[in-house]
């Protein structure tokens, strides 16, 4: 199992959320507003007057075999609008009830 983290502009969450399920995934948390800016590019998501935007996070616990498609996914859906900013990391999951 992994735990997929998925930071997104609020802008992909509709359809980042309606696509979860296609993928087999049905599981998640997310949080509504969720704020900081990208190490490299992009511009800071921070909810304020002078950065009015902000991201919202997306946790999934997945089976191994549906990692590589959820990224491949996400990818595709950044590629198509980098500047929005979309990010995803996995972690093994060790245990969990």
């Amino acid at each position: 199992m992994k735990a997929v983290m998925i930071t997104l502009d609020q802008a992909h969450y509709d359809e980042i959320v309606g696509n979860l399920s296609s993928l087999n995934i049905r599981g998640f948390t997310s949080w509504k507003e969720v704020h900081g800016r990208g190490s490299k590019t992009g511009e800071p998501h921070y909810g304020s007057h002078a950065w009015p935007s902000v991201n919202k996070a997306i946790l999934t616990i997945v089976e191994d075999d549906r990692v590589k498609l959820l990224l491949d996914y996400l990818r595709k859906l950044d590629e198509e609008s980098p500047n929005l900013g979309l990010r995803a990391f996995a972690w093994n999951i060790e245990d969990m009830m």
